[in-house]
């Protein structure tokens, strides 16, 4: 299974992509950049030409994104939440299921704990995926993070199934 990880955000939009639904590896992970001064169509634009390349090249199965949280204001929570249609219409375009985890849900998957912070979720995020160094930028950590709480939801999900004969 190859699951898209997304950190929303009109000025820094993070992905991760994650293979495996037991053992985890990482496959790709970065952060598209955009600049205050553009339009907001552009900056969309450029943040669905990336989530877009990366369909292209990679089968992705599902995309796991960070539900909108606590923004700074407005304006702010405005812009995550544009990223965050952004992210469900390339997902629609390519036939992607669209699953939203709460920022303190993907704290509680990957470290253990809801009010985990930054440096401790990049920790666990370098240990699970098992990487020589923990993933940079921010944005791109928290979205192989948001990768990660799929993943583990993925597989709690599956064995209640199988448990529950369904």
């Amino acid at each position: 299974m190859l699951t898209l990880g997304v950190d929303p955000g009109t000025a820094r939009c993070g992905y991760g992509l994650v293979a495996g639904d037991r053992t985890l590896s990482s496959v790709t992970y970065g952060c598209v950049s955009t600049r205050a001064d553009w339009p907001l169509g552009t900056r969309l634009a450029k943040i669905r030409d990336a989530l877009q390349a990366l369909f292209v090249a990679h089968r992705i199965d599902v995309v796991a994104v960070e539900r909108l949280g606590f923004a700074r204001g407005l304006t702010s929570a405005a812009e995550v939440g544009h990223a965050i249609g952004v992210v469900h219409l390339v997902a629609a375009d390519h036939g992607a299921a669209v699953e939203e985890y709460s920022p303190p849900q993907v704290k509680l998957a990957v470290a253990g704990h809801g009010g985990a912070d930054k440096r401790q979720v990049q920790g666990m995020v370098q240990r699970l995926l098992r990487l020589p160094e923990p993933p940079r930028p921010d944005h791109a950590a928290d979205a192989l993070a948001v990768a990660i709480c799929h993943a583990h939801s993925y597989r709690s999900r599956a064995l209640e199934r199988a448990v529950m004969g369904r």
